[in-house]
């Protein structure tokens, strides 16, 4: 893997302010690539997800998802396809390359707590979330996700 701009701004300033925990939240996304067609793809793919999920779970009429749709995703997908080079601010990236960064940058991953894992399971179920809402757990990540495709990723690090 490249050396990548994120190690120098985000992970060596996270590992230098040496926190007692950092907490790793990412959107998980392949859509980076410098080639117009493939990066398409696959933000088709990921975004497809995401209105998916709104479609299944909110009333379309409903303001506040208009607003997101609108306000967060339409100027993330403007600038994911018609972006490139430094314009592009939307850059995600796949929880297992950000596992490579943190620990190239020197940061140790902590085990998944696998207790508050199962509440977490639990309690999605209990508040009656759609059954294609899924919680699981790969690499000490909690991941996130959609008819089998992840959205987000979770984990905890220290400085080694």
């Amino acid at each position: 893997m490249e050396n990548s701009p994120r190690d120098v701004v985000d992970l060596k300033l996270i590992k230098n302010i040496n926190p007692n925990l950092f907490i790793h939240g990412i959107t998980n996304g392949i859509y980076i690539s410098p080639f117009f067609a493939i990066r398409f793809k696959e933000a088709l793919l990921h975004y497809y997800a995401l209105f998916d999920m709104f479609e299944a779970t909110i009333p379309r009429e409903d303001k506040q998802r208009m607003m997101f749709k609108r306000e967060i995703y339409g100027n993330d997908i403007m600038n994911v396809i018609a972006c490139k080079g430094l314009e592009r601010f939307e850059r995600p990236d796949t929880y297992k390359k950000w596992q490579i960064r943190n620990v190239r940058t020197g940061l140790k991953q902590l085990p998944s707590d696998q207790e508050r894992l199962k509440k977490v399971k639990n309690l999605s179920k209990l508040m009656g979330y759609h059954k294609d809402f899924r919680v699981e757990e790969d690499g000490h990540w909690m991941l996130q996700g959609w008819k089998g495709r992840i959205i987000v990723a979770l984990s905890f690090w220290i400085p080694a």
